[in-house]
């Protein structure tokens, strides 16, 4: 349903945009979550590692698709706000286009190349096997995956977040069910997770689409919305290829540094895996901000109110960090409890909880970035989130984990300052980018 986000309370339309997409992105993220949960009750060690390796590399691949569609999503908020319902319908029917073929290119690469990639992982040889089937399977749902989170950013260019909280409800239930009898009763291990899951994108990406014909957005697209555009085109991926390759970079430090922990053994590794499968979960809040300002401040700068875009970010960084302090403070009380809601191994709890206690301050610094990245790319200045989080990773993140992992061998404490000291570097950044050029981008 189109809803133009311009008027009214600031605070009231941003919490009214955010709290759906973080309730949506909340029962997206649970898939990974209970692929965990559940792998956890009935297998050891191994196929924990396996299910943790593997639901990170497609978490990776989730949100660098995510961030590429940020294009669309700008996009037609533009289009909204500036009241063009021509460039609305292109800008739909070009982004439908643009993932088909990215869909198809990704999956086939991504298949070739599974092995490939789980060596480099350094994945533990006990996980490898069940490694290997489930990001095959998985793989083989990137098709699904694609078209739920394009299907999503549309709905957001459109003002309209519930409309795919709904449809991934009904998906996460369907997962749970499949897994507890997928993984139980029928013993697959790693690969009955990846086909719940897979299932589970099916049926929301058919729901999404069947609601997605009844709007008055999709009434109106038309064959000719669905040809390249050159202009719609090169606005799609000047916004969403900067923010692709940022999300990409993210998680591929994430990824070197689960590499780090794979080498330090299977119970680091467990720990370090279930570790990053909660922070993703904090994360969902810092990240439903972006989103938000990403939607409200381009329809606000469609209609030239810029003042108001500026306000929503205000707001926006205000949540964030409080947010995240609340959960810094939360999750030092007793992180060992929260390891043993995934595992019952001691030393997985131990060494996890460790990795916990330092990390989780990630979430305040992070909220801060996160905001600001929606805000440039609402104007399309999507590289500085590119170039910020990069600088950030190639000084701080990696080589702090590296370094914090020779120097400190015997705890994973150390080992988890690298992500949050990265993201004050980038918090830092932003505030400078934004002081220096907030007055020029009018």
């Amino acid at each position: 349903m189109q809803q133009n986000l311009t008027g009214g309370n600031v605070l009231r339309s941003l919490i009214r945009f955010s709290v759906p997409y973080v309730i949506s992105s909340f029962l997206q993220t649970f898939y990974g979550l209970a692929d965990l949960f559940i792998t956890g009750q009935f297998n050891g060690a191994a196929v924990i590692t396996a299910v943790s390796v593997g639901s990170q590399l497609m978490h990776m691949l989730t949100v660098v698709i995510v961030g590429l569609a940020v294009g669309a999503t700008v996009y037609i908020g533009r289009s909204v706000g500036a009241e063009q319902p021509e460039d609305t319908s292109r800008g739909i029917g070009n982004t439908i286009s643009l993932f088909a073929v990215f869909a198809a290119v990704l999956t086939f690469v991504l298949l070739v190349s599974a092995g490939g990639i789980l060596s480099l992982l350094h994945t533990p040889e006990p996980s490898v096997p069940q490694a290997t089937a489930y990001v095959r399977i998985c793989f083989a749902g990137i098709p699904f995956i694609t078209a739920y989170n394009v299907l999503s950013s549309i709905f957001r260019g459109l003002g309209d977040t519930k409309t795919p909280m709904y449809f991934v409800a009904i998906a996460g239930v369907i997962n749970i069910v499949l897994d507890w009898i997928l993984i139980g009763p029928f013993a697959m291990g790693a690969a009955g997770a990846a086909i719940a899951t897979v299932a589970a994108q099916g049926i929301s990406v058919l729901l999404a689409f069947l609601a997605f014909r009844r709007t008055s957005a999709g009434a109106r697209l038309s064959l000719s919305d669905l040809r390249p555009d050159p202009r719609t085109m090169s606005a799609l991926l000047g916004v969403g290829v900067p923010i692709a390759f940022q999300e990409g970079f993210i998680q591929i430090s994430f990824l070197v540094i689960t590499t780090i922990g794979n080498m330090r053994g299977v119970n680091a590794a467990a720990g370090i895996g279930i570790v990053e499968k909660f922070i993703s979960f904090l994360f969902l809040v810092p990240s439903a901000m972006s989103a938000a300002v990403a939607a409200i401040a381009a329809q606000d700068i469609g209609a030239g109110l810029h003042d108001q875009a500026k306000k929503t970010l205000r707001y926006a960084i205000t949540i964030c960090v409080g947010f995240g302090t609340l959960m810094t403070i939360l999750c030092n009380l007793n992180p060992e409890a929260i390891l043993r809601i995934f595992t019952r191994e001691p030393e997985v709890v131990r060494l996890g909880a460790q990795y916990l206690r330092s990390y989780v301050t990630d979430c305040m610094a992070a909220g801060i970035h996160f905001c600001f990245s929606g805000y440039f790319s609402a104007y399309g200045k999507s590289f500085y989130s590119f170039l910020h989080n990069l600088v950030s990773i190639l000084l701080i993140r990696i080589p702090g984990a590296w370094y914090a992992s020779v120097l400190f061998p015997e705890t994973l404490l150390p080992m988890g300052c690298a992500a949050p000291l990265g993201s004050l570097l980038s918090a830092v950044i932003c505030v400078a980018v934004y002081l220096a050029r907030k007055d020029k981008w009018q």
